[in-house]
């Protein structure tokens, strides 16, 4: 799974699921006007393609690699005899499911009370969750794009994290050098959705 490839556009009929097993996507809306919101970030905890066994079968949202990595692809009409018989993918779908309406509901709280400092930390934290290192591969102008706000205030927000020793930016590399002070920085809203994807999916999380 390639930087920037769109496993599914809006309105895409989601005719797979896309396990993750290394990479970060991101679930956006984009306006007409071109601007983009994020609402959700998936890592080797998640799965893309809901809408498929949710019965809706697309969704009027993006999905976007942010992060290189791979998946496993299962066909989503193999799911249904699954969910027929509610067996254990099942349970653990709609388990994911409930940690991902999580997600997307605190998000739309974070970005509409928080500032862009915040959320920035927010932001690199949980894909730091989602990544072998400390390392985020990402330019600012791509996370502005992600967090629907004007990149100078990425810049600025992200230099203060810097000349507080919290992380190292270069071009197009963004290194995170004391994670629990960035925690200890971060608003709540990440430890919210960390503590819900641990409830829910607590096999997954502790690996």
């Amino acid at each position: 799974m390639p930087v920037r490839w769109t496993v599914h556009s809006a309105g895409d009929r989601e005719n797979y699921l896309y396990f993750l097993t290394a990479g970060i996507v991101s679930r956006f809306y984009a306006t007409e006007n071109g601007a983009l919101a994020e609402f959700a970030v998936r890592g080797n905890e998640g799965v893309i393609g809901v809408a498929s066994f949710l019965g809706g079968k697309s969704t009027p949202s993006q999905a976007v690699v942010l992060s290189a990595g791979y998946a496993c692809r299962l066909r989503a009409d193999l799911l249904r005899n699954e969910f027929e018989h509610v067996g254990p993918l099942a349970h653990l779908l709609l388990r994911y499911t409930q940690a991902l309406i999580a997600q997307t509901g605190q998000i739309a709280a974070c970005n509409r009370y928080h500032s862009i400092e915040l959320q920035l930390c927010r932001w690199i934290l949980s894909s730091l969750d989602r990544l072998p290192s400390n390392v985020l591969r990402m330019t600012q102008e791509l996370i502005a794009n992600m967090l629907g706000v004007r990149r100078g205030g990425v810049a600025e927000a992200a230099g203060n994290l810097q000349a507080a020793g919290l992380i190292h930016c270069s071009r197009g590399k963004i290194t995170v050098l004391d994670p629990p002070k960035m925690e200890a920085r971060v608003c709540e809203c990440y430890a919210v959705v960390k503590r819900e994807y641990v409830r829910l999916l607590p096999q997954i999380t502790a690996s």
